[in-house]
């Protein structure tokens, strides 16, 4: 009996997965496209991104996790965004903040559509809100910040991101954050 040839794929171990992680989430989006989180399944999931559902499991516990994920993703560079860029002001950290709910315009609008903004706030939240360590103040602060902020993104984007980034950044520095 002859030993049979194995098939190895030329990618590293963390090219593999990030290539199951971007067919995942690019999956899971157009899905979302067509009907609300609550009738998608995660066969249906693994089905259209071509991978199997153990790759799921490996790199979520949920639907949600998926969507977080990719917010995460994308709220980091925003973040890396801004800081590459030197400035050190309100007005420039929401300028960049509101370009890039801009340029993400459809993704953050499918979100409003199928009543997933929470994900957001979530990861919001958890990058820039307040830490158990935070003393008392600088916490309530911090989740003033935040949550107003918020409440200002969400408001838009339910609104239809009618107005411009450069708009919406004049209109938080004259009336909001200085």
């Amino acid at each position: 009996m002859g030993q049979k040839s194995k098939i190895v794929s030329p990618f590293s171990n963390k090219a593999r997965n990030a290539y199951v992680i971007e067919h995942i989430t690019e999956s899971l989006l157009k899905l979302l496209k067509e009907k609300p989180m609550q009738e998608i399944s995660i066969s249906e999931i693994v089905d259209t991104a071509g991978v199997g559902r153990t790759s799921f499991y490996r790199n979520y516990e949920t639907k949600e996790d998926v969507v977080k994920k990719h917010i995460v993703n994308l709220l980091q560079k925003w973040d890396q965004d801004y800081t590459s860029s030197g400035m050190d002001s309100n007005a420039e950290l929401y300028g960049r903040l509101f370009q890039h709910l801009k340029e993400h315009a459809g993704f953050y609008l499918l979100l409003k559509e199928r009543n997933l903004m929470h994900l957001f706030l979530e990861v919001f939240m958890e990058k820039n809100g307040p830490k158990s360590e935070d003393i008392n103040m600088w916490a309530y602060t911090k989740s003033f910040i935040v949550y107003g902020t918020y409440g200002w993104i969400e408001e838009w984007i339910a609104r239809g991101m009618q107005e411009s980034a450069e708009t919406m950044t004049e209109l938080l520095s004259s009336y909001g954050m200085k």
